[in-house]
């Protein structure tokens, strides 16, 4: 059986190719679930894997894609059976293992997850990673017992794929958020997301310097790191909560420890790469109602195979204005 990828491939030391190809199912990794990919998304740690980055990915040639959903063709052990609908993200697949750039995936039946009831597999991959991202945020806020009127959330790099995200769930589920942004032009779109304020990414910075700044923020989801992350935590009211997800500012904190011994403050870090299945499935159900973003359909573009090269080359360049969702439902399999 032949099917379409995206594949990178290593020409000489630092320098990669990408393009789609033809590939057969035997070449493959081993696996119990063969699934037919219907659906994916472009995450960063994708644009990573396809610039040959060694921290995401070491061997190639590759096939990117760390979201996917689609149909089981097979399923060795019988956890699923052909023609169920699941969901496979995070756990090695698009790293190491070949990813949801490819019209087949082969992996362990234990990456998967039944599709919940209230969501199409097409939705599913318009949430992604970064959906699932954003709504453990979430969830952990909720349970270290930040409520809605407690004050403010504030989420940072809020036009990225997890901060957009966090931004239309927490709105939904009740928080007055501000968003954080270095997009001046995107202001509508992020009010238009359920934001309550629009702050230049620069605001959050002000009054850094000093070891505690004004509690503000009842609670924080920051995909930014560095020094954005440090003064949110500083600026974290008594017995705020701050999730942390990202290092695109940097992968240093550059702060003391006043905001937890002195106001009680949490840092929460998130990982969803090998959040344990039962909670996973449970984060999930929420997604397929509660916190699904009304502004869903708005919040993507859509691609093919053909296309994604330069959303690639794009995101790398922090030019993308929405989220990537990947049709791979076009040419042959």
């Amino acid at each position: 059986m032949e099917f379409r990828a995206f594949q990178v491939r290593q020409v000489e030391k630092k320098v990669f190719e990408r393009s789609v190809v033809t590939r057969r199912v035997d070449e493959l990794p081993p696996g119990d679930l063969l699934v037919k990919v219907h659906w994916s998304s472009l995450n960063y740690k994708d644009a990573l894997s396809a610039s040959g980055n060694p921290g995401v990915t070491r061997t190639f040639p590759h096939t990117p894609g760390i979201d996917a959903a689609g149909e089981v063709v097979s399923c060795e052990d019988g956890r699923f059976q052909p023609g169920d609908e699941v969901i496979v993200t995070s756990y090695d697949l698009g790293m190491g293992t070949a990813g949801g750039f490819g019209q087949l995936i082969r992996v362990p039946s234990a990456w998967a997850l039944s599709l919940p009831e209230g969501l199409s597999l097409k939705e599913s991959m318009m949430l992604g990673t970064a959906g699932l991202t954003a709504a453990m945020s979430l969830q952990e806020l909720i349970g270290s017992g930040v409520l809605p009127q407690q004050g403010p959330i504030l989420v940072t790099g809020a036009t990225g794929g997890v901060g957009s995200l966090a931004v239309a769930m927490l709105a939904k589920a009740g928080f007055d958020v501000t968003a954080a942004t270095g997009k001046s032009s995107e202001t509508d779109y992020l009010k238009g997301l359920g934001s309550s304020d629009v702050i230049d990414r620069s605001a959050v910075l002000e009054g850094s310097e000093r070891p505690m700044m004004k509690p503000v923020w009842a609670g924080v989801v920051d995909c930014v790191g560095g020094e954005t992350l440090a003064a949110a935590i500083k600026a974290a009211k008594y017995g705020g909560a701050v999730t942390c997800c990202g290092l695109v500012g940097s992968a240093d904190l550059p702060m003391n420890v006043f905001p937890f011994i002195l106001r009680g403050v949490r840092l929460i870090g998130i990982d969803s790469a090998e959040y344990p299945m039962e909670k996973r499935s449970g984060v999930w159900k929420k997604l397929s109602n509660d916190w699904k973003p009304a502004a869903l359909p708005d919040m993507v573009d859509e691609v093919g195979l053909d296309q994604l090269d330069e959303r690639i080359a794009a995101m790398l360049k922090s030019q993308l204005k929405r989220r990537v969702l990947v049709n791979l439902q076009s040419g042959s399999l």
